[in-house]
């Protein structure tokens, strides 16, 4: 399987920091009043070598140990009204946390709703009404899967044609690598054409794409009318709202708070960015999302909650559950907030 310096490096640095037991030396000033989990998909492990896309998966046995090992260090598991509420209060009392699932994926409704259920953890659903239209384009599972079928696959990049070696594990994620990084690096407009025409190309059905991994509105009317479920808004096309002119960027917020409306007859208070990075989402998106009337919009920024964001509630940070950290030591150190403390302190610094 192909190595990612970045995440051997990362992960080694978080081992030093859960061995030596200086995350819980942090803690009392690093571990606010609650956090956020960003999680996308719950599904049984594969042991495909080529899973550029793996960090949006965890599996439902991972699911379970978090929900227990949350609980068992004393935070209380609340909906995003709650969050809110305690956050605007001041932060007060038994520290929270939130369970959170972007984008709109089938199996959050086939695979992780029973298991919430049954454990009584509410938790919210940020739907992208694209993709449950089946008019959106999952761009980065379409290239996965293009890329996965073909030893060579050629694509116009930057004008030119190239040819991509994708014989191996090692040459699949490269190619993923350089291809996912021009298609975040384009216009979202440039991007969604690409891709289609890429698709038409290699002849991938991306709307059939959507139909399989994606919700149908029967799903999302379900879990709508579900106790202790929240649909959250999450725009209609999935784009990068910061990418878009002021006025592109809040008619697609608005369209799928129209279609998420039309069909559940609830209009959401809640929005997660798409992508949410700072390049994604940045405070002309954040006053946006106030306007719009948003209780809460959350990043995928790293960190977790202090009592100050009652004055950032649309610009909230999430800790992400992500597939390739599937191991409890990883999630208590990202309980005692430390390494969001230092990693934010280490970019302040390398930014000054």
């Amino acid at each position: 399987m192909a190595t990612d310096w970045k995440q051997t490096i990362f992960k080694a640095g978080l081992n030093a920091l859960y061995y030596t037991g200086a995350h819980q030396a942090l803690s009392p000033v690093s571990r606010g009043a609650g956090l956020i989990f960003m999680l996308h998909r719950v599904l049984p492990a594969r042991d495909d070598p080529f899973q550029p896309n793996g960090h949006l998966e965890i599996t439902p046995d991972f699911l379970r140990a978090v929900v227990g090992r949350v609980r068992g260090m004393g935070l209380d598991i609340v909906d995003l009204d709650e969050a809110a509420r305690r956050l605007v209060s001041g932060g007060e009392g038994r520290r929270f946390a939130v369970f959170t699932f972007d984008d709109g994926y089938r199996d959050n409704h086939e695979i992780a709703r029973p298991i919430l259920v049954e454990l009584g953890v509410p938790f919210t659903v940020y739907v992208a009404s694209g993709l449950i239209d089946r008019t959106t384009e999952l761009w980065w599972l379409a290239l996965e899967r293009m890329i996965a079928a073909r030893d060579l696959l050629d694509v116009a990049i930057h004008g030119a044609d190239r040819t991509f070696d994708c014989a191996t594990p090692d040459a699949k994620t490269r190619t993923f690598r350089e291809l996912a990084d021009y298609f975040t690096e384009i216009s979202e407009g440039s991007q969604r054409s690409e891709i289609r025409a890429l698709a038409e190309a290699e002849g991938f059905d991306l709307a059939g794409l959507c139909d399989e991994v994606g919700m149908t509105w029967d799903d999302v009317r379900a879990l709508a009318a579900a106790p202790g479920v929240t649909i959250g808004g999450h725009t209609h096309d999935h784009h990068a709202v910061a990418r878009l002119t002021p006025e592109a960027a809040e008619a697609d917020i608005v369209r799928g708070l129209d279609r998420l409306e039309a069909e559940t007859g609830r209009r959401p208070t809640h929005f997660a960015y798409p992508y949410g990075s700072a390049e994604a989402a940045g405070p002309r998106d954040y006053a946006l999302a106030s306007k719009l009337g948003f209780r809460t919009a959350v990043t995928t920024r790293p960190g977790v909650l202090f009592p100050d964001h009652r004055d950032h509630l649309t610009a909230l940070p999430r800790v992400s559950l992500n597939g390739h950290y599937q191991d409890l030591r990883y999630l208590d150190l990202f309980l005692t907030g430390a390494p969001f403390a230092l990693f934010n302190r280490f970019r302040r610094v390398n930014a000054a």
